[in-house]
């Protein structure tokens, strides 16, 4: 099953019955936006108290660290989610929001049957789908807990230590402007990790916001990594749209990179070197 979902075929699936949409779209009004309209079905997760553990702290494992797995299990439960659910998230960023935070999680947790929504909600919109209001209502499941999670992820030490060795491609997914150095609208720091190569994630994008055809996705990114470091490790600012970029790679059928969760967020408050260009 591919990562990302067209329009077409999830129209094509929206009323079965197994099926559980995710809204995860993000920011201040989020929930309140869901409440006023939303996918019909749709389950609301949000990326601050779901999809992460939020601490007073970013300098350790950044603005957005992952759950524990306990935890997420309980959330998943409370979703309606077991093992062999079929999944389709949806935000209102291309997927960048949190939808493929969530797309992320939910795979490394070992659920395989998730996908994105290409375009989000509002493609969805445009579809015609049926909308709906107000809070949804469903059965919570049990779910079993793996040990660790599936996907590989990479802490501060080991991106230091393999960038020291020249052993790994690090690459920053933010806007350019902001590994530059120019300005940093989020952290208190501006710049990069100093070796890292910057590929923003809207060069997984069309110009109408949709995801590049896998094979254009995998020519672009391996002209690019070309005379680089075959292990690959992704970040952001907090480890949310660094998923964004893990997603294109696994939608163009290349082996899925390590994500660097506590992102700049964590590095740029922990004494760490920095670099401007």
């Amino acid at each position: 099953m591919k990562p990302i979902i067209a329009i077409e075929e999830f129209q094509s699936i929206v009323n079965q019955g197994n099926l559980i949409i995710l809204d995860a779209r993000a920011g201040k009004d989020a929930h309140q936006n869901y409440l006023e309209k939303h996918i019909k079905g749709a389950r609301f997760v949000d990326l601050e108290k779901d999809l992460a553990t939020v601490s007073s702290d970013a300098s350790k494992g950044g603005r957005h660290p992952l759950p524990d797995l306990f935890d997420f299990a309980k959330t998943l439960s409370e979703l309606g989610i077991s093992e062999n659910s079929r999944i389709v998230i949806y935000d209102d960023k291309n997927g960048a929001n949190a939808a493929a935070r969530c797309w992320w999680m939910l795979y490394a947790f070992g659920i395989e049957k998730v996908q994105v929504l290409d375009s989000g909600f509002q493609i969805a919109e445009k579809a015609g789908l049926e909308m709906n209001s107000g809070l949804e209502h469903f059965h919570q499941t049990t779910i079993r807990i793996p040990e660790k999670w599936q996907l590989p992820t990479a802490d501060i030490d080991e991106v230091e230590h393999l960038l020291s060795e020249k052993s790994a491609t690090v690459i920053d997914v933010r806007d350019a402007y902001r590994y530059s150095g120019e300005s940093e609208p989020i952290d208190p720091i501006a710049g990069h990790i100093p070796g890292a190569i910057n590929i923003p994630l809207t060069e997984n994008l069309t110009e109408n916001g949709t995801f590049l055809q896998p094979e254009i996705l995998k020519e672009n990114y391996q002209k690019i990594l070309n005379n680089h470091p075959e292990k690959l490790i992704i970040h952001c600012g907090s480890g949310v749209t660094a998923c964004h970029t893990i997603l294109a790679m696994a939608y163009a059928g290349m082996e899925i990179p390590a994500l660097y969760v506590g992102s700049w967020s964590e590095w740029c408050r922990s004494g760490q070197e920095i670099a401007k260009n």
